[in-house]
């Protein structure tokens, strides 16, 4: 049987699977066309960034791909919509959005005929999400990287969430590193579709530092912790010399803000500054999000051949009847 593609507003994705937007610089437009070009929902790291920086990207994506573009925009960002007006002038498809939640994003969405895409980790705010005029919904479980807004995980958290979402597509986000899982929360958990970050990180067009990319191949189970984060909401990250320090309590604090780019944040330490050293391969200082997950991926493949081990791994769930293997 054939994956169902995934419709979210006016726009169609043969293949039902999101790449989710990374920040800052990790999933760029380099990371996004192959996406696109694949069949999924390509999907730019909006956060971060200055808003020229980020258009001059989603034009660079749009200009390249007749396939659908995405950014993700965190509603905790100081310029959030700067970064949202900016992102709809550049052409982009579809924006993405979690950190927070905006109810005047969906009026924006509905004045420019953008789909606006909510990230939610409890059924209250889906259901709100869903009222207010969400194209669709993305469920974010505890095993995702980087920001997380629960400890509930995937298999627990989306079914309540399901049960009161029912006119917009609802997707599956934390953890999912193979076709099989895919499958499973596609047929058990009836997701329309899958969120996938951490597995994007390891593949060839992801334009982060070789020293990121080693980082995850290295990674064993406990060497994936969870930190705090200026934005006020625990992060799931690789446990770096900057995050075991931090974590032993090691003061970091940041007496002026030298990216002013949170509308709230507790100075402990630059978020942006230290996503950034790890970006060009400065892990030592550097803070690596990943999801719970990144342990059992030990390869870095093109974005084409991820889409087709997925592919391939979901459909002869479905096609065979065999059950679900949770083996990599």
């Amino acid at each position: 049987m054939k994956l169902p593609p995934l419709t979210i507003g006016k726009f169609t994705a043969r293949i039902p699977l999101i790449q989710g937007g990374m920040s800052v610089r990790v999933s760029t437009s380099s990371l996004a066309i192959p996406v696109a070009e694949c069949g999924g929902i390509g999907v730019i790291g909006g956060s971060g960034i200055p808003t020229e920086e980020l258009q001059e990207d989603i034009r660079k994506a749009k200009n390249a791909t007749d396939g659908i573009i995405a950014v993700n925009i965190m509603y905790a960002m100081k310029n959030f919509y700067d970064l949202v007006i900016g992102s709809i002038e550049a052409g982009i498809d579809m924006i993405i959005t979690g950190a927070g939640f905006s109810r005047d994003i969906f009026k924006i969405g509905k004045a420019h005929n953008t789909p606006i895409v909510m990230i939610v980790s409890s059924p209250t705010l889906a259901k709100l999400a869903e009222k207010l005029g969400a194209a669709a919904v993305i469920v974010e479980a505890k095993e995702a990287g980087g920001h997380l807004g629960t400890d509930r995980p995937l298999r627990e958290l989306f079914p309540p969430i399901r049960e009161v979402v029912s006119k917009i597509p609802l997707i599956a986000a934390g953890g999912i590193t193979n076709g099989y899982e895919m499958a499973e929360m596609m047929d058990q958990y009836k997701a329309d579709g899958v969120q996938i970050a951490s597995r994007f990180v390891l593949s060839k067009e992801c334009d982060v530092s070789d020293a990121f990319k080693q980082a995850y191949l290295d990674a064993r189970k406990e060497d994936i912790v969870l930190t705090s984060s200026p934005v006020g909401l625990p992060g799931r990250a690789i446990n770096t010399p900057f995050v075991k320090a931090m974590n032993a309590g090691q003061d970091f604090t940041t007496k002026k803000c030298p990216e002013l780019c949170l509308k709230r944040c507790d100075h402990h330490y630059c978020i942006n500054e230290r996503l950034m050293k790890s970006k060009y391969g400065n892990i030592e200082e550097g803070l690596v999000f990943a999801g719970e997950n990144t342990y059992k991926m030990k390869s870095i493949l093109s974005v084409a051949e991820i889409f087709r081990q997925f592919t391939e791994q979901a459909e002869a769930v479905y096609k065979e009847g065999k059950g679900f293997c949770l083996a990599v």
